[in-house]
């Protein structure tokens, strides 16, 4: 007979231990996938956001060029009112005229 032979096999692990470290292993592999999947949503939604960042930043640039000429308001309206005016003299001048209107 050998040494071996002699020697009684028995398992390093009892059959609830081997099934609590597979459990483990398991879980975490679970736990793995799902930070890996939560990562990559993140990711993506950080991309995302760049993007929008940068679509946003072109519009206001767009609209700063859009009013790079506003102070030419202010001459606009004085012009506008000049000629309301002006359209208003003739309203009157001409319904004094023609009798239909009186001050």
């Amino acid at each position: 007979m050998s040494v071996l032979s002699v020697v009684p096999v028995t398992p390093l692990l009892s059959d609830s231990s081997r099934h609590l470290w597979w459990g483990a292993v398991i879980g975490g592999f679970v736990v793995v996938l799902a930070v890996a999947a939560l990562l990559t949503i993140l990711v993506l939604e950080v991309r995302t956001i760049d993007r929008r960042v940068a679509a946003v930043k072109q519009t206001l640039r767009a609209a700063e060029h859009n009013t790079a000429d506003a102070e030419l308001i202010g001459v606009t309206a004085g012009g506008v009112e000049a000629v309301l005016a002006e359209g208003l003299q003739h309203h009157l001048f001409l319904g004094r005229v023609l009798g239909k209107v009186r001050m």
